[in-house]
């Protein structure tokens, strides 16, 4: 039975969630980055530089999967929407069934196959598929259970900023940890940079690898998916699906009237142009940064260093986010994360080989991102609600997966763009030192075209106000 109350407009209002559950949302993001960022800063690393696909056959793997992952996101979402666990919940009971096989997908994505070139492309190819589909199952819980855990906005707030804290922990260990676990393993040499030979021949692990680099980013891969299985069942555990749809009606919703319902919510519109906005500058920036350690700073290992100073600077936003929220508004902040990633790639655009413009732009890249990501993700909670009132339907898991749709099919897009942008800069991966064209190129994709998309999102947070919405939802239901 819900432990609730009433608020003066009649709704049931759940009491305050308790701190062990916020820990279970944070541990859950914990392991929903490790995913993120490991593959996200590593997979095409991995792909041209440890198992030899070419540069651009790499970026067509990536974008295949990306776009199936954009497809398959309202697929998914649709299914969860009409349909109900046996425990009575929508969404939580994903991140219990889908933990194993998607820790098995992060780890064959980071698997040497010593087969032909063109079997290995169809592998990567395969595996990838199979790792973005279930990686929008365990995407349900994480982009839906704020809004169904509770309907309080303080713990909406309290519920994203624990799990970006979480997601910052995430981006530590699949950012900062991940070298150093490749080392380990014996992938790399000294200075941080890829072991290019092969396993000692004889030995029972040269049956599987063909080279030390590919070991080191198996076993690294390994360690990542334990952790995932972990922050799964942690997130099952200690979580549970409160808010319930005041109207009882679980009659089948067909699609084009939920796309229809989304598209005539203006909340959710604008919450998706800047959501498209936030995914592809991420992707751009973490895709790029090991290229640009590795060949303008001479190291792989030196961006071991910019994503530590990310990682501080994210949290200690994170924690700031909750008390400026409240005093500025959610637009206002909206508009401050994507100012301040404008401003922080001035700098590098007029020094792209300063050291501390590098740093500069991760700091402001990393105070952006956080602030955008919390206030993104507490409009969909909100969002939910505006929804339920103007349709009378919860469609938790469509209001994310929908926009996920859109902003996957434009990093889709940009990912293409960057890796054709590179081969036709010249890029070639078995070079130690790249032609000027090709560090030209690195340089953009860290500097001017985020700096553009970043103008976008600053544009589109300036016409969007869901408190304002909100405000009026409000009256509404006090009048009824």
């Amino acid at each position: 039975m819900q432990d609730t109350n009433k608020n003066v407009a009649g709704t049931s209002v759940i009491k305050p969630i308790k701190a062990v559950e916020k820990i279970g949302f944070g541990t859950f993001s914990t392991a929903s980055n490790v995913v993120y960022q490991f593959k996200s800063l590593y997979y095409l690393l991995f792909l041209t530089n440890v198992i030899g696909i070419n540069v651009v056959h790499a970026g067509m793997i990536i974008a295949i999967g990306t776009v199936w992952d954009a497809i398959n996101d309202p697929m998914v979402g649709y299914w969860a929407v009409n349909h109900t666990f046996k425990n009575g919940e929508k969404c939580r009971p994903f991140a219990l069934w889908c933990a194993v096989p998607w820790a098995i997908t992060v780890v064959l994505m980071f698997t040497q196959f010593n087969v032909a070139y063109s079997l290995k492309i169809v592998l990567a190819i395969v595996v990838y598929l199979v790792f973005e589909l279930f990686n929008t199952f365990v995407a349900i819980p994480y982009n839906s259970m704020g809004g169904l855990a509770t309907n309080r906005d303080a713990d909406r707030r309290a519920i994203n900023v624990a799990r970006n804290l979480g997601g910052c922990l995430g981006s530590g260990i699949g950012a900062v940890a991940c070298l150093p676990l490749v080392k380990l393993f014996g992938g790399l040499d000294a200075k941080g940079n890829i072991i290019s030979a092969a396993c000692e021949e004889g030995t029972f692990l040269s049956s599987f690898f063909s080279s030390q680099s590919a070991r080191g980013f198996f076993f690294a891969a390994l360690v990542m998916g334990v952790v995932c299985i972990i922050g799964s069942f942690a997130h099952y555990f200690t979580t549970e699906e409160r808010v319930k749809q005041e109207v009882e009606d679980e009659s089948h919703l067909p699609f084009l009237t939920i796309v229809k319902i989304l598209f005539g919510c203006r909340s959710w519109v604008f919450n998706m142009l800047y959501i498209i906005c936030y995914g592809v500058v991420n992707m751009l920036i973490m895709s790029t940064i090991n290229y640009y350690a590795t060949y303008v700073m001479g190291s792989t290992g030196a961006a071991t260093v910019i994503m530590a100073v990310y990682l501080i600077v994210a949290i200690a936003a994170t924690i700031l986010t909750v008390p400026l929220d409240k005093a500025l508004g959610r637009k206002n902040m909206m508009i401050f994360a994507a100012a301040i990633m404008v401003v922080g790639k001035l700098w590098f655009i007029i020094a792209p080989y300063s050291t501390g413009a590098i740093y500069l732009n991760a700091v402001t890249f990393a105070i952006g991102i956080t602030v955008a990501f919390v206030m993104f993700n507490t409009n969909r909670n909100n969002i939910a609600d505006l929804v339920e009132w103007q349709s009378g339907r919860r469609i938790d898991s469509m209001v994310s997966t929908v926009d996920n749709l859109a902003s996957k099919l434009a990093t889709a897009g940009a990912s293409i763009l960057m890796t054709s942008a590179l081969g036709m800069a010249g890029f070639d991966a078995q070079l130690d030192a790249q032609p000027a064209t090709a560090i030209g190129a690195i340089n953009a994709l860290l500097g001017w075209i985020p700096l553009v998309i970043s103008a976008i999102m600053l544009v589109v947070a300036f016409f969007f106000d869901i408190d304002k919405e909100m405000d009026t939802m409000h009256a509404g239901k006090a009048k009824s």
